[in-house]
């Protein structure tokens, strides 16, 4: 099998490792395979419809992003620099409920997170810069899109800060946890 699926700590988000095949020329993998990636998460149907590429500075921090009524999963990876990458919990009926959970995602280690719908995400960019892509399972509609503030007390949320993060207006606004639409 091209992946090895890890849960973390909230055992529906996955981290997975995928085979690589290098030598002295340099190095090859699959990225994404359908049959594959269902098999190692145990999630049928993988219906991704979007990918998204991003660049971000050192100090950046996007998130914490979901959709109310649209809610997406992803599957999201560093090709470039290094991040700590972030997913919390927003599904009332989990036991997980508002719990967090992160991983450092980077060109070097090629590890790719599985978050599933349901979940808010962001994350903070590490390394002098960042190329971070992302595979979705619904569309993107601003008009669904919702945040929770990164530093809410309640998410207790370990961020590796040096100094304050360089954020969006909309997430430096963003509401509490206790405030923020989430799912049954």
């Amino acid at each position: 099998m091209p992946y090895t699926a890890t849960p973390t700590a909230i055992p529906d988000v996955l981290v997975l490792e995928p085979k690589v095949f290098g030598d002295a020329r340099g190095f090859f993998f699959e990225s994404f395979n359908q049959r594959d990636c269902e098999q190692a998460t145990g999630v049928q149907g993988m219906p991704f419809v979007q990918d998204n590429h991003s660049k971000s500075a050192q100090g950046v921090l996007r998130g914490l992003h979901y959709q109310i009524q649209h809610p997406q999963g992803k599957l999201v990876r560093v090709v470039q620099g290094e991040v700590f990458d972030v997913a919390v919990d927003l599904r009332r009926s989990s036991t997980t409920f508002g719990r967090w959970v992160a991983e450092l995602l980077s060109a070097e280690n090629q590890k790719q997170m599985w978050i599933p719908p349901g979940f808010a995400h962001g994350f903070l960019v590490l390394s002098e810069t960042a190329e971070f892509l992302y595979k979705t399972t619904d569309y993107w509609y601003p008009e669904h899109e919702r945040s929770v503030l990164w530093s809410d007390p309640q998410l207790a949320s370990a961020w590796p800060l040096a100094g304050q993060p360089l954020l969006a207006a909309k997430d430096a606004v963003a509401p509490l946890l206790a405030q923020a639409p989430t799912f049954d």
